[in-house]
């Protein structure tokens, strides 16, 4: 039986990932021939969303290398990526889905031995993994569907695009957040979000009671509540019928489904 081998997608910063890969290139320096490039203007423009999909769609591994803090073509865009692959991590962990299989690092132009080397080490820790279990795991697929959703979330880009004016120049009051404040508070909203968005898609074609979500989503009775609630009040979910004294609940699609 052959050894496995992981597909892996890498995104290349254009001013100096992409350049490092082409060094590597050049200079001979070799790497495994497992990975399929994607070249970007900077990291930032690698929303969470896009990387969550890439891994439900069948990919091992996703990787984004960029410039170097402080080094960045655009100023502050790496700074963004990592905060916005911290939240896609985040989301994977919720999913059951190994955080390891997503990765972020810094390579300059110079760093084509590094490229070289980064990949290597990432195709190694892919095969320790093994083949990403989504081809055969129905209900993952649906929760890396629902991190996906989540991921596009006003609340959850707001979070993590105004850290630097939150935790420094401060909100439309003045008023500053401490980082480990503003980390923890975004911890809570990416749980909040996921269940909520999970919630969505478990009741977008079938109904569902509060105990049957929560024995679904493996968590507390009245948390389940809370969100059911909290999706009700948004008008984002609906009660469709009542079996027995048991409610049941099921998704309010925009223009019918």
């Amino acid at each position: 039986m052959s050894e496995f081998e992981p597909k892996i997608i890498v995104f290349l910063c254009n001013w100096c990932s992409y350049a490092g890969a082409d060094l590597a290139g050049v200079s001979r320096y070799q790497y495994p021939t497992n990975v399929r490039t994607v070249r970007v203007m900077c990291s930032t423009r690698v929303s969470p969303h896009i990387v969550l999909e890439l891994l439900k769609d069948g990919a091992d591994g996703v990787m984004v290398t960029g410039c170097h803090p402080g080094d960045c073509h655009y100023i502050n865009g790496n700074y963004y990526t990592q905060k916005r692959i911290e939240l896609a991590q985040r989301l994977l962990k919720l999913t059951g889905l190994e955080p390891e299989r997503m990765r972020l690092d810094w390579v300059s132009a110079s760093e084509g031995e590094k490229f070289a080397n980064v990949v290597k080490d990432f195709v190694g820790k892919l095969k320790e993994l093994g083949p990403t279990p989504v081809k055969k795991d129905e209900k993952l697929v649906g929760r890396l569907e629902a991190a996906v959703e989540a991921s596009k979330y006003f609340r959850l880009k707001v979070l993590t695009g105004k850290e630097i004016n939150l935790t420094s120049k401060g909100n439309v009051y003045g008023e500053t957040l401490k980082v480990e404040d503003l980390d923890e508070m975004m911890v809570r909203a990416t749980e909040e979000e996921y269940r909520n968005s999970l919630i969505l898609h478990l009741t977008n074609h079938k109904s569902y009671s509060v105990k049957e979500l929560a024995k679904e989503m493996g968590e507390p009775t009245e948390k389940t509540l809370e969100h059911v609630v909290s999706l009700r009040a948004k008008n984002m979910l609906a009660l469709d019928h009542i079996e027995g004294s048991t409610p049941k609940y099921k998704a309010i699609v925009i223009g019918g489904a």
